[in-house]
């Protein structure tokens, strides 16, 4: 599990301030064809539960998740009680311990996980290490098929997160005039902005993103419902631009790279701006 606690970068860059800028890093900077799932908190007290998902989904698909919080989080805080050890959901660890049958890179039909085998056991070594191995048997291989299917392997295993994510329900209004679509610390303004927008007669809802990749699979169902999209965020329109790749919707960004947050009335002012 990688924690990315984002600020205005790059380099030393702003480093008490907040940013959100670190998403299409977090998505694309392994090399090759290599996906990662990623979530983000969106309140102080949510970074604790975020870790314990993001730990649960590492350990069933065995794959590295990383954790994009950001500034404001971290130097944030609020009322949170500490749960107790049966409040937390259990998180099963099995390692194969059988070395008959045993191969490498077999995998669990429904996550494609390959079996975890502690270093030294008897009977269960195997080879490690960057250079392209083939399947289910772990030696080095050069095939250009297998290559192919090693890749799409990987990706496969990164969606089947998906039947672990829940479906996104918008707070508010389930269709109307305008969704908004977030994730991480503008939790709070557009939470408190939309509220007295509301009020006004206008139909709104949110949907605040904990995972981002891979998307909730209804989120394109949802986005189909509103007329219009806004999608705030501390950076120059990444998720932005992942959400019109993938769902080719007409979504239009609200963008602060300030190393400041979002305040209320800001979101208040864009969504009479967009809706009048």
């Amino acid at each position: 599990m990688i924690c990315d606690i984002q600020r205005g970068g790059p380099s030393t860059g702003l480093p008490t301030k907040t940013e959100q800028a670190d998403l299409l890093q977090a998505m694309f900077s392994r090399n090759s064809e290599a996906p990662i799932p990623i979530l983000a908190p969106s309140t102080p007290g949510d970074c604790f539960w975020v870790a314990v998902e993001a730990c649960r989904i590492a350990l069933k698909y065995m794959v590295p998740v990383i954790i994009l919080s950001d500034g404001y989080l971290a130097n944030g805080a609020e009322p949170w009680r500490i749960p107790t050890v049966d409040e937390i959901p259990g998180i099963q660890v099995k390692f194969a311990t059988d070395p008959n049958g045993f191969h490498p890179y077999s995998r669990n039909p429904e996550t494609l996980a390959r079996p975890w085998a502690i270093p030294g056991t008897p009977g269960l070594e195997h080879r490690v290490g960057g250079i392209e191995k083939q399947d289910v048997t772990g030696n080095i291989n050069y095939e250009p098929l297998n290559h192919e299917k090693m890749v799409r392997l990987r990706a496969a295993k990164v969606e089947a997160v998906g039947q672990d994510i829940p479906d996104v329900v918008p707070v508010g209004d389930p269709d109307g005039d305008l969704l908004i679509v977030a994730w991480g610390s503008t939790y709070g303004a557009i939470t408190a902005g939309m509220k007295p927008m509301r009020a006004k007669g206008h139909r709104i809802g949110h949907v605040h993103l904990r995972h981002l990749n891979p998307l909730p699979r209804n989120l394109g169902e949802v986005l189909g419902r509103y007329r219009q999209v806004l999608v705030p965020e501390m950076n120059m329109g990444q998720l932005l631009m992942l959400l019109r790749a993938k769902y080719l919707v007409d979504a239009q960004g609200y963008n602060k790279i300030q190393g400041q947050p979002f305040k209320q009335v800001e979101i208040e002012a864009k969504i009479e701006e967009i809706l009048g």
